[in-house]
């Protein structure tokens, strides 16, 4: 296993991590495709490890969290391989298995970040086991909703627990239905800027409405937060950039870590941006998997 020694050993309560995992075929190119017939060469092309929820279980995995990740699986090879490569590190996976193939990904790169990403594969969704469910969360610090069909169904159980929800709605667009339980469920909600033009008026509101923070990164800006003490800002930490895959999950990850710390607002947005120039220093979602996933 490759783990870290808890950062914080006073605070030894696990955390949840509900949502998709995946595995993923990188493929870069000079510059995305046009929508025409053509043939082009890759830069480079390697499998690896994917999805919103194992960056999240990964990052907090290496801070010294402790991690369990629900999630579901196929019965095919990949799923497999993710299931392997996430138990390695530590992570407690608990996910029932589904005839046929687990999520996978094609993403289309380029070095400056651009990325296309077709979803080859989805697991046949199930009606997921919310008293097990429970179980996995009872002592948690705090639970991690990711968008998923899986997440959704189980949102009511998550919130009859009592335990602080976590969620990342990625580029919401401030309308998208899909979204609007994991919204109104969570006490923290995590965004990217590419869904709307100015997000600052849906982030007060949320607050308004009783969330803890709304956290939205900015790409190389950094990223902006607003909580009931007002608006906090941080900067990109400068790092030479292997990959973007998985860069959100790991600001998610330092900043979740840094608040069961006790830290304040900012800074748990500064020891997110450390965390997020973690992630893209390496080709894969987190360096453990440069051993495991060579």
């Amino acid at each position: 296993m490759i783990r870290a020694e808890p950062e914080n050993a006073q605070d030894t309560a696990h955390v949840v991590v509900c949502g998709p995992v995946s595995w993923n075929t990188l493929v870069y190119l000079d510059q995305l495709p046009e929508p025409r017939p053509h043939v082009t060469f890759a830069l480079e092309d390697f499998e690896t490890v994917g999805g919103t929820s194992a960056g999240k279980a990964l990052h907090l995995t290496g801070l010294g969290r402790t991690v369990a990740c629900q999630t579901v699986l196929g019965d095919d090879p990949a799923s497999g391989r993710v299931r392997a490569v996430l138990e390695a590190t530590g992570i407690r996976v608990s996910a029932p298995v589904v005839p046929g193939a687990g999520e996978r990904h094609l993403n289309l790169m380029t070095r400056a970040g651009e990325r296309v990403s077709v979803y080859l594969s989805v697991p046949t969704f199930i009606d997921p086991d919310a008293a097990a469910f429970t179980t996995l969360t009872r002592g948690a610090a705090a639970l991690v909703m990711d968008l998923s069909e899986t997440s959704r169904a189980l949102l009511p159980a998550a919130a009859a627990t009592g335990v602080p929800i976590w969620t990342d709605i990625h580029d919401y667009d401030g309308q998208a239905e899909f979204h609007q339980p994991f919204i109104q469920s969570a006490d923290y909600i995590f965004m990217n800027g590419d869904g709307m033009s100015d997000p600052a008026a849906f982030m007060r509101a949320r607050v308004d409405a009783g969330a803890t923070a709304v956290i939205c990164t900015l790409g190389a800006d950094g990223a902006v937060a607003v909580d009931a003490d007002g608006q906090h800002r941080v900067c990109a930490v400068p790092v030479q950039v292997r990959d973007t895959n998985g860069a959100g999950d790991a600001f998610f990850a330092g900043f979740l870590n840094a608040t069961l710390a006790g830290a304040s607002t900012a800074d748990a947005l500064a020891a997110a941006a450390s965390q997020a120039a973690v992630a893209v220093g390496t080709k894969h979602l987190h360096p453990a998997l440069d051993v495991l996933l060579p």
